[in-house]
């Protein structure tokens, strides 16, 4: 069986002509068939109740987390900042959950912008809300370029698994103006802009955590390297899934435990 990718979907809040009602779930067509074509299957998850998390976990081999909405500021203890974008309190109670049951079931994790924001949120780190927070960021970090081509370099640590798969200098894309701040004790940093905002997060003890700032998604048709990332993640998908116990795993996991009680019930 083909490793099968879950992919956490986002939410249209407006109605569209094509589906006459609010908050309609989605997924991006560039992330399946970059799923597609690194031989996962996708499987999209409808945003849903945090309790649902244990019913999905043995549905998937690994999770892809990917770009939209920021992130509720309130999951990592700050009120918003007078330019946080858009939030969608439902769709962050549900990843988070995700994220860390995920992760205690030895799942394979893959983050995009906002995915790795989340990931980094949820194991305990924190966000710059917008870059003007950040004193050394200096470079355009939501470009006005098409989506699918690069704008900036960034620079790659030397022991990470991201340099074996786009080496040392990367010239990647940029859609965002939130970027990781405190990063979570159970993350490192790998990759960073020539500004030093963080470009790309690894798991610190294990392969099972690689996550990156901009969206190789929208370059990999073009940027052939950008779909090593997608083939990576299915490889450990798959690799993670051959060594998961045969009997399913019980998580004792309290869901929406560090994070304030109203978002959790």
């Amino acid at each position: 069986m083909r490793p099968r990718i879950a992919i956490p979907a986002d939410t249209l809040t407006e109605a569209t002509k094509v589906i006459n009602e609010r908050n309609a779930d989605f997924a991006p067509r560039m992330a399946v068939n970059a799923v597609l074509k690194s031989g996962g299957i996708p499987i999209i998850l409808p945003n849903s109740a945090p309790e649902n998390v244990t019913d999905y976990i043995e549905t998937f081999d690994g999770v892809l987390f990917l770009g939209g909405s920021d992130v509720d500021p309130t999951f990592y203890h700050e009120e918003p900042h007078m330019n946080l974008g858009q939030t969608y309190i439902p769709r962050d109670r549900f990843e988070i959950e995700l994220v860390k049951q995920s992760l205690l079931a030895g799942k394979s994790i893959f983050g995009i912008c906002r995915g790795m924001q989340v990931i980094n949120v949820a194991l305990g780190g924190t966000l710059y809300q917008d870059l003007s927070e950040d004193p050394a960021a200096q470079m355009k970090h939501s470009q006005t370029a098409p989506g699918n081509l690069p704008t900036h370099h960034i620079t790659v640590e030397p022991d990470s698994r991201l340099l074996s798969l786009l080496g040392a200098r990367p010239y990647v894309n940029s859609r965002h103006h939130e970027a990781v701040k405190e990063l979570a004790p159970s993350l490192r940093s790998v990759a960073y802009a020539d500004d030093h905002v963080i470009e790309a997060v690894e798991s610190v003890d294990s392969d099972q955590i690689l996550a990156v700032q901009w969206h190789p998604e929208n370059m990999y048709k073009h940027y052939t390297e950008m779909q090593e990332l997608f083939k990576d993640f299915v490889q450990r998908s798959e690799k993670l899934a051959s060594q998961a116990p045969q009997q399913p795993l019980k998580i004792v996991h309290k869901i929406g435990e560090g994070y304030p009680k109203e978002y959790f019930g």
